[in-house]
């Protein structure tokens, strides 16, 4: 006899369900808005990719929310739990947010990136 595991099945909410509050709640995390960047830039990923050095437990609260908000979608294939946004379904649904927040997210890493550098020479001067 051979027993075979059953396929993970994932809920998605349908296009019309996406609702403004859940997704502004998930991209409001740092974290879950790194994962999002990431699926903007490089399309489906297995899920670990996106958090190799966490938890399993937080990366999975992570990726669910994402999933039940409508900003992900998941689906099993094989041992790997491979993830990819539902750019297409947001756009429908919310013109131009997730570009606008990503557009403002990556200025923001910038800004940061560029105070840093900058506050490192100040300090080299003063020595």
């Amino acid at each position: 006899m051979v027993t075979v595991a059953a396929a993970r099945a994932y809920v998605h909410p349908e296009t019309e369900d996406i609702s403004l509050p859940r997704v502004l709640f998930a991209l409001s995390e740092p974290l879950r808005l790194e994962m999002v960047r990431r699926l903007a830039e490089e399309g489906e990923v297995d899920s670990i990719e996106l958090g190799p050095d966490l938890p399993r437990s937080t990366l999975t609260h992570h990726t669910s929310l994402l999933r039940e908000s409508g900003v992900a979608f998941v689906r099993a294939e094989g041992r790997k739990c491979m993830i990819s946004l539902r750019a297409a379904d947001l756009e429908a649904r919310f013109p131009g947010l997730v570009g606008a927040v990503l557009a403002g997210y990556g200025s923001a890493r910038a800004d940061e990136h560029h105070e840093g550098s900058q506050s490192g020479r100040g300090q080299e001067a003063d020595q």
